[in-house]
């Protein structure tokens, strides 16, 4: 349960505000001076944020080179880790020893030094000649970023990339496949802070250019009542239909995953409504966790924001976010899918209706409550979207936001409010840009050693050259990292290792790079860590166990799913526009047949649970669906309409002997 004590995977360190609530037992409690240190250093954050995207100039005839930025936002962020988490769950929660206040001081030291002399580092090719005082400074970096990824990440993540931020050192004595040129220690840690390639590689520059202003972006929101509404919005929808607050958890969980990046607070936060509303309906304790599970983790991958993780794959793929946000679209409404078309089947099957609507809020008056909201959305969505200036779109939305949120008398700011606001933001990224930093560590052992461009190779030898292999290593990799790692962390790795030799493969660059978030996440609702469900379980009073299972099922579509949109792109609607129209109308009826056999109920065919012959019929309406919805061509033989032919011939033959078993075991009744 490392995870559960740090709010892994996409928890805080993919962006949702520590002030969420999320594990308020691990962040400590800051008042007085260290409340307001805190706040002035985030505050400082933001500003030199705003100043270097908007190049508003601010330091006059000082030149801020990309990485003085870089180096100073770290120097701003990453000691505040040493003052909101505690080194162990025994520490005092009150109050900041004097170890931690050592350890903030030092970072900014460190940082404030290479800050200095950004600009010597590049002139003078630090990389591998650093003085030997930049490499002494370096060394207490090193393990001072390595405690603080500690703390911002948990132990996995803190054993992984200490051991291989020190690769460069051994490298030479691996065998072949992983294999690298060898460098001394002090080269290693000095190349670690003056490359461009480690501490401030690929994720912090992400954080620095486009995470920052999202993860502000969402703490505000949440701050200003965005999950009542969400909650409100949703009940008031679908509350009095059959299974009601079940369907409320998909929508609810799905718009506060996207803004929150957190599956663990989503589901704290709507989880807390939907799931005792589902018992009160009928539905068991396991089932409604599951659902919650489910409902909160597919939220993460819901765009338009998607958490932190989505803005470090496009810093990867040297792509705008909006086209990862658009292609990210229809596998996530293709998982809702199929757990709405579960939740119906369960619900017509047991006999489950919604709430009394005079128990459920008013559509009226929660958007007279919560019409900010949506304004402010438009607004983002546009300015991603149409005016693709991803990196202050979040800035100008959080403007805009605290401007109209100020005329609302419920959740208008006061100082006291406002205080918390700010605490809340500055833990979110203090937590964020000490987890980004410190895996960039992992980058910066792989470049050095040149072992990121002979990596792929030696994978597509070991899978045979058979990239179907290579591709169930992957997915099977990404499982087993996710559980151990926070999703950003992961697919940070990830995108290192496995992404090029799967791109050399032949596949498409941001099929994969999804495929590997979409993997790295299935841990969540899968044992044995599966910790959405374990967070569930103990919202719904049942057992963690049983909710795995029961989430396992519900979210069956987050297996299989990746690995249709990566054997075929259409399904990220990269491709001609007739092709991607015939494979998703195929896939839309398949997973909902697959939903339905997994269910044992089909729309206006009934309950496929008689007997024998009911099973049978399931297993054959399963094969259909699978059939409509794989990508055809490849190695398969056989073209997509073919297969959607087959599809349509074995789902009508499951049809027909489910026909034939309710007639029997009708028959069976009145004898």
């Amino acid at each position: 349960m490392q995870q559960a004590a740090n709010g892994s995977g996409a928890g805080l360190p993919s962006g949702s505000p520590a002030a969420a609530g999320e594990s308020e037992s691990r962040v400590r409690v800051l008042t007085g001076f260290w409340k307001a240190v805190a706040v002035t250093f985030g505050v400082t954050a933001l500003f030199l944020a705003l100043n270097q995207l908007l190049n508003w100039g601010f330091f006059v005839g000082v030149v801020l080179i990309d990485t003085s930025y870089l180096y100073l936002l770290a120097a701003l962020l990453i000691g505040l880790v040493f003052l909101f988490v505690p080194a162990t769950k025994r520490a005092a929660r009150n109050q900041v020893p004097w170890y931690d206040a050592v350890c903030f001081l030092l970072t900014i030291v460190v940082f404030g030094y290479f800050a200095y002399n950004s600009k010597r580092i590049i002139s003078e090719g630090w990389e591998f000649m650093a003085p030997d005082t930049a490499v002494y400074i370096a060394a207490v970096g090193w393990l001072l970023l390595l405690e603080a990824t500690r703390r911002a990440g948990g132990t996995a993540v803190f054993v992984v990339v200490t051991i291989i931020s020190l690769y460069p050192i051994y490298a030479g004595m691996m065998p072949g496949p992983i294999a690298g040129l060898p460098q001394d220690l002090m080269t290693t840690i000095g190349y670690h802070f003056t490359s461009s390639e480690s501490v401030l590689g690929i994720p912090m520059r992400a954080f620095g250019e486009l995470v920052i202003g999202f993860v502000m972006f969402g703490a505000v929101l949440q701050f200003t009542g965005a999950s009542e509404f969400f909650n409100n919005i949703a009940f008031a929808l679908f509350g009095k239909v059959r299974g009601g607050p079940a369907k409320v958890s998909i929508f609810a969980s799905g718009l506060m995953g996207s803004v929150s990046g957190s599956v663990v607070s989503n589901v704290l936060t709507t989880g807390v409504v939907t799931i005792p509303a589902m018992k009160r309906t009928g539905f068991s304790g396991k089932y409604a966790g599951g659902v919650e599970a489910c409902a909160s983790t597919g939220g993460v991958l819901m765009p338009p924001i998607m958490g932190a993780t989505a803005f470090v794959m496009a810093a990867f793929l040297g792509m705008p976010y909006a086209q990862i946000a658009i292609a990210a679209a229809v596998p996530s409404i293709l998982f809702y899918f199929a757990l709405f078309m579960q939740i119906d089947g369960y619900a017509a099957r047991h006999g489950l209706k919604g709430l009394p609507i005079e128990e459920l809020p008013s559509i009226r008056q929660t958007m007279k409550e919560g019409w900010q909201y949506i304004i402010v959305f438009v607004v983002l969505i546009y300015l991603l979207l149409v005016e693709q200036v991803e990196s202050l779109a979040p800035f100008y939305a959080t403007a805009l936001l605290l401007v109209i949120n100020q005329f609302s008398p419920k959740y208008r700011l006061n100082w006291t409010k406002l205080g918390k606001l700010l605490t809340g933001v500055t833990a979110s990224l203090a937590e964020l840009a000490a987890l980004l930093a410190g895996v960039g560590l992992i980058i910066g052992a792989m470049s050095v050693t040149g072992l990121a461009g002979t990596l792929a190779n030696d994978l597509i030898y070991l899978a045979g050259n058979n990239v179907y292999v290579l591709l169930v290593m992957g997915a099977l990799t990404s499982f087993i990292f996710g559980m151990g790692m926070t999703i950003t962390a992961c697919y940070i790795f990830l995108a290192i290792v496995l992404a090029p030799p799967l791109v050399a493969a032949g596949f498409d660059p941001l099929a994969v790079h999804l495929f590997m978030m979409y993997w790295g996440m299935v841990s969540f609702i899968t044992p044995p860590v599966s910790l959405a469900s374990f967070v569930a379980a103990g919202v719904a009073g049942a057992r963690p166990v049983e909710v795995g299972v029961q989430s396992m099922r519900l979210g069956s579509a987050m297996y299989f799913v990746p690995f249709f949109f990566v054997l075929n792109p259409a399904l990220i609607l990269r491709g001609d526009l007739s092709d991607i129209i015939v494979v998703l109308i195929t896939a839309i009826v398949g997973i909902a047949l697959i939903a339905s056999a997994l269910e044992g109920y089909l729309l206006k065919v009934g309950s496929m649970h008689t007997g024998t012959l009911g099973l049978f019929s399931r297993v054959l309406l399963a094969a259909g669906g699978l059939a409509m919805a794989i990508p055809g061509g490849g190695d398969l033989g056989l073209s997509h309409l073919q297969l959607s032919l087959a599809g349509v011939v074995i789902a009508a033959i499951a049809i027909a002997v489910a026909k034939v078993s309710q007639r029997l075991h009708s028959r069976a009744a009145l004898t």
